[in-house]
């Protein structure tokens, strides 16, 4: 059982190129970025801040859902659910 992490282009670089991660036995969007964390040094400093908490300009969503909206980094995810990381987008 496991869950899909998405990988943005930014990020990529970080985990030798790869767009999707599979991530085993998490039961919350913290422990699939501990998990990330010791798969890929450097990762999780671009998605949260020294806090702990989710940058101002990442958005993660469990299916189609935002964590900010959900139980943050404590959102639960099930078996064969995917991750999304995503930059927010700003300009005009």
């Amino acid at each position: 059982m496991t869950v899909k992490v998405k990988i943005p282009t930014q990020l990529r670089q970080l985990v030798g190129g790869e767009k999707e991660i599979e991530i085993e036995k998490a039961a919350n969007v913290r422990e699939i970025l501990d998990n990330l964390g010791g798969q890929h040094p450097g990762l999780i400093e671009r998605i949260v801040d020294e806090n702990g908490e989710i940058r101002r300009f990442v958005n993660l969503y469990v299916g189609d859902e935002d964590v900010r909206f959900l139980q943050g980094l404590d959102t639960p995810v099930e078996p064969d659910q995917t991750v999304s990381i995503l930059p927010a987008v700003a300009g005009g």
